[in-house]
């Protein structure tokens, strides 16, 4: 094209759609009609809908007949959160935003109105709830021959905690903390009382300042108490290094823990059992031990007894395989599969790696003769594609930092990520 050609060009009027935000418009159709018949968003409230939620409608206080506003249906609470894992959301300000604007969630709330408190409350308030839902879901799928647990796998990943490193202080600046705090408090509830006729803004200004407050002396006062366990740690590990443990001020219950990058930040290490044949989380458990040595045996003896069956092959990598923990699980009727340790380095100066060694067990004596078949070794090459997939499912959906502190409340949102999880491998399989 010629410079005259395109000079003409130019000066042409173009036509392009432009936007248009004047122009009423009505549309007759409901919020069902403009989700369509094979969204996923249907399946979810499907699933919700199946689920036994009497435990949640025991709690709330509004009844026919009674005083008090009608309270939200858990089912939506359930499927919004639900959704939003699916999606990668796990902020609450940023779910009662799209409760308001994106159609799929306002098809869910049905124009019931919910904010950022209640759905953030919602989410951690019934960590035992989720447990027992998880347990149910397996349970069944067990009671169909559908999930068998004849092998499952564990693997343990680390999820940055909501703290930051800076937070962390040892026994003296946490008791100087502790002081200050106090100090605060005793001049607020002064001020409170020599002003009396405050106005209602300003009342609720200080009502909000003393709450903050207090909120920090009880974290310090968490911090305190969590500093005298990790300095018994330490002092079991090497005498007079407990007066270098520290503890975090923001969330007293997360640890310094080795990350996957090799720096070292507040986390908490979270625990999934996988199921060998579907592939679906049958157990979870979070601490704030950076270790998977000695997480293996507690999680073996919960799925034993939350389904009432004892695997017949536990597969865990090298970092599970101490020997109490082998110890332990080969006792209570189960063969682990692991790498064995130090194999490279015992080959390279002509030793034999599963040989019995010093201080071994029975059991461990027979682990490492185990090991040495091919059966096992079969077994051990199907670890990542059992153990390592719901992480990698899990991270995807946003699992890389908690929003929450404290243990309890870590756990409950790591149980969100596993029904969920375990909800898209249901649809995946046909199971729903």
């Amino acid at each position: 094209m010629s410079q005259n050609e395109r000079a003409e060009l130019a000066d042409r009027k173009v036509r392009v759609q432009r936007p248009e935000r004047f122009q009423v418009r009505w549309r007759d159709a409901s919020l069902d009609q403009l989700i369509p018949a094979d969204h996923r968003v249907r399946a979810v409230w499907a699933y919700v809908e199946s689920l036994d939620l009497r435990p949640l409608y025991a709690k709330i206080r509004a009844v026919e007949g009674g005083v008090g506003r009608d309270a939200v249906d858990p089912k939506i609470l359930l499927a919004l959160w639900l959704l939003a894992t699916i999606e990668g959301i796990s902020s609450a300000r940023h779910l009662q935003r799209l409760t308001t604007r994106d159609l799929p969630y306002l098809w869910i709330c049905g124009d019931v109105g919910v904010n950022y408190h209640l759905l953030a409350d919602f989410r951690t308030a019934h960590g035992e709830f989720f447990n027992q839902l998880l347990t149910d879901t397996i349970a069944t799928l067990l009671h169909q021959g559908l999930v068998t647990l004849e092998k499952v796998a564990q693997d343990g990943m680390r999820v940055r905690a909501h703290a930051g490193s800076g937070s962390f202080r040892r026994e003296q600046t946490l008791q100087e903390c502790q002081r200050e705090a106090a100090e605060q408090v005793q001049q607020l509830s002064e001020e409170s009382v020599n002003d009396p006729e405050a106005g209602a803004s300003n009342a609720r200004q200080k009502a909000a300042k003393e709450r903050a407050i207090t909120e920090r002396q009880q974290r310090v006062e968490a911090a305190l108490k969590n500093l005298a366990e990790l300095q018994a740690q330490k002092e079991a590990r090497k005498t007079g290094s407990g007066t270098e443990a520290r503890c975090s001020t923001t969330d007293p219950e997360a640890r310094n823990m080795k990350m996957a990058d090799g720096g070292f930040r507040p986390a908490y290490n979270v625990q999934f059992v996988t199921d060998g044949t579907t592939r679906l989380i049958v157990s979870v458990d979070v601490t704030n031990n950076g270790s998977d040595g000695g997480q293996m045996s507690p999680l073996h003896q919960d799925v034993c007894e939350r389904y009432h069956k004892v695997p017949e092959h536990y597969i865990v990598d090298g970092g599970f395989s101490t020997n109490d923990d082998i110890t332990q699980v080969a006792r209570a009727g189960s063969q682990v599969i692991a790498p064995m340790t130090h194999e490279e380095r015992i080959l390279k100066r002509g030793g034999d790696p599963h040989a019995r060694r010093t201080g071994d067990s029975s059991e461990m004596a027979a682990f490492r003769e185990r090991m040495k078949t091919e059966e096992s070794q079969s077994l051990l090459k199907e670890r990542p594609s059992i153990a390592e997939f719901p992480n990698a499912e899990c991270r995807n959906r946003g699992l890389h930092q908690f929003r929450v502190r404290g243990l309890e409340k870590v756990k409950a949102v790591t149980l969100w990520y596993a029904l969920t999880f375990n909800f898209m491998r249901l649809l995946t399989l046909g199971y729903l």
